[in-house]
């Protein structure tokens, strides 16, 4: 019998599911506490899970962000994460693909990253060089600050990312 994944938005009953995937997919890393901060705030981040038999195996959020006189909305996607033991299986990519497509429906103009850019790059994303993110990166990381327009018709001016609350500590964008 073939695992069947479904992709739909996530609600408040899901965050003991999103909570133990977290730990596991970044055993090196405290994201609970941002995610559980962006979970909170649903007029500032949407969230999406996988569900394979009824458990949540994956989990995307994207958060809403600006840039300067944009005229249309930005969005952050961060963080994703997938139970390890279903690493491969191309959950992470079906995450994003969904929400894409879900900003896209909304208006979105452009949705931004810090991630590889092997992965990312697979499903559209390139180098950002216009939009800077909130805070210095390190030189390592320059190639990992990547954006997608949602819109043909969207050119963000030069300028800065903002972002939320949730976002503004300075040790989330450092080694």
């Amino acid at each position: 019998m073939t695992e069947r994944l479904v992709i739909r938005q996530g609600t408040p009953a899901d965050l003991a599911g999103i909570e133990a995937i977290y730990p596991l997919a970044f055993p090196d890393e405290d994201l609970l506490p941002v995610v559980r901060s962006l979970l909170a705030e649903p007029n500032i981040a949407m969230s999406m899970v996988g569900e394979i038999d009824g458990s949540v195996v994956g989990n995307i959020i994207f958060t809403d962000c600006g840039v300067n006189e944009a005229t249309t909305g930005a969005a952050l996607l961060a963080p994703l994460a997938v139970m390890p033991s279903h690493h491969g299986q191309r959950i992470g990519s079906a995450l994003i693909r969904a929400g894409l497509e879900s900003l896209r429906e909304q208006g979105l103009g452009s949705v931004f990253v810090l991630g590889d850019p092997a992965f990312y790059g697979r499903l559209g994303f390139k180098t950002e060089t216009r939009v800077e993110p909130p805070y210095p990166l390190p030189a390592a990381w320059a190639s990992a600050w990547q954006s997608q327009e949602l819109c043909d018709t969207t050119s963000l001016p030069k300028g800065k990312l903002w972002v939320p609350d949730p976002w503004r500590d300075p040790a989330l964008w450092s080694e």
